[in-house]
């Protein structure tokens, strides 16, 4: 049977019942996260973007190249950039609107989630907020989550994930995070994603990821240190039993070759990019990393006639040198000047958009060996006749080993090292 018949019936039954209650009469195939991480493993050695649409146009330019690639896609946001103090205009409540109205303007035909990146929990008081605020989110379309309460001790960040995944519908895409992401400092280990994967097994919590802090960091990456692919294959290894695929964060700091590494040499199947597109859409020149490449002076370089117009981009720049940005608060122009970017011609905007696409395409093509997925997604959802695809493995840990007092003795016995503190939430 074709691809576009196989897809007519997954937009018949593939659509969570959020997204059916918001989007009536859409034919976008908005999808659990459950179904792009499946798709991914059933191509094999493969992992798709999770890209951060920190503006209108690179959602644009993502959807773009995905129906290109033919690929399975996530859209995403996180909670500094999207939730209640967003530096975005794009936001944990609207995301879903702005890729449904995309995905019927564009035509779009690949499966794609949204995904609520980066739910911080920094401290349990951030519990009885996100009780409230969570069920919010999933009534505005987010159709997979990733509960970040990484900045705690091993103890409250499993306990906090067991407290949380009450408030998650259980057909939505599930990540999880050990150890908060800083670069080479505090780099996480496989006792630690053992603790995290089993105590929520035993409570029959089936994360779909797990990110982890492998040598990375988010934003400018300013040195080139990168992911440790040894390692992060080292603790999928570890965890394998438990069937928790890998989230890669802040792949914008890492080249070509590493991603593919990545691709190849462990179970990730998502890849968080968003400083690298943010940059792309504004014209600036990157490097093979995704980062901005500077000038002598230390300065972005704007090419001519890429992105904004050289005007907007002047007027950007001043607006931040005001401010007294360094280079990684650029990220708040975003709010400051959706409408402007808006605004410009027809021309303009579709240039931006372009220019995304071609970046992701690349990236979704030739590093992620993410092309051609998405009939792996139809595949998913066609095989379990429902948008409710089921968790990857069962419960394998006993629940009156992992109540909250064996919790936190258990987690006095890793031997772990955090690293300073820090605030990585992109």
């Amino acid at each position: 049977m074709s691809y576009i018949a196989n897809f007519e019936k997954a937009l018949e039954i593939g659509r969570p019942p959020n997204i059916r209650t918001l989007f009536p009469n859409s034919r976008a195939l908005i999808v659990s996260g459950k179904v792009i991480d499946r798709a991914m493993l059933a191509k094999g050695n493969a992992m798709t973007i999770a890209a951060n649409g920190r503006n209108h146009l690179i959602i644009r330019g993502a959807l773009q190249a995905a129906q290109r690639a033919h690929a399975a896609i996530i859209i995403e946001i996180a909670r500094s950039e999207g939730g209640a103090n967003a530096y975005c205009p794009v936001n944990y409540w609207n995301i879903a609107r702005q890729v449904d109205a995309l995905c019927n303007e564009l035509a779009i035909t690949v499966p794609v989630a949204i995904h609520a990146d980066h739910y911080g929990i920094k401290k349990p008081e951030d519990i009885p907020v996100a009780v409230v605020e969570i069920p919010t989110i999933f009534e505005a379309g987010i159709t997979s989550i990733a509960i970040d309460a990484s900045h705690m001790p091993d103890a409250d960040n499993l306990l906090a994930g067991i407290e949380l995944a009450r408030y998650i519908p259980s057909w939505a895409g599930l990540e999880t995070e050990v150890g908060e992401i800083k670069g080479k400092l505090g780099l996480s280990t496989k006792e630690e994603a053992l603790f995290i994967i089993q105590g929520l097994n035993a409570h029959d919590i089936f994360p779909d990821w797990i990110a982890l802090n492998n040598g990375t960091t988010h934003g400018i990456e300013a040195s080139a240190q990168g992911i440790q692919v040894e390692l992060t294959a080292e603790i999928h290894k570890a965890i394998a039993d438990y069937a928790v695929s890998g989230a890669q964060h802040g792949t914008s700091g890492n080249n070509s070759d590493r991603l593919r590494a990545i691709a190849s040499q462990t179970y990730t199947t998502k890849a968080n990019v968003a400083t690298a597109l943010q940059m792309v859409s504004w014209g600036l020149e990157v490097n093979d990393y995704g980062n901005a490449v500077l000038d002598t002076n230390g300065d972005f370089i704007k090419i001519p006639g890429k992105g904004v117009t050289e005007e907007l981009w002047q007027e950007m720049r001043s607006f931040a040198e005001s401010k007294g940005w360094k280079k990684g608060d650029y990220k708040s122009l975003n709010l400051s000047f959706e409408n402007k970017i808006m605004g410009q011609c027809k021309a303009v905007r579709d240039r931006m958009a372009r220019r995304v696409e071609n970046f992701i395409y690349t990236m979704l093509v030739e590093v992620f060996n993410a092309g051609d997925t998405a009939r792996f997604g139809v595949e998913a959802i066609l095989e379990a006749g429902s948008y409710d695809i089921g968790p990857k493995t069962g419960r394998i840990e006993s629940p009156e080993n992992w109540t909250p007092d064996k919790i936190r003795q258990r987690a006095a016995t890793i031997v772990s090292d955090k690293g300073p503190a820090g605030d990585y939430d992109d």
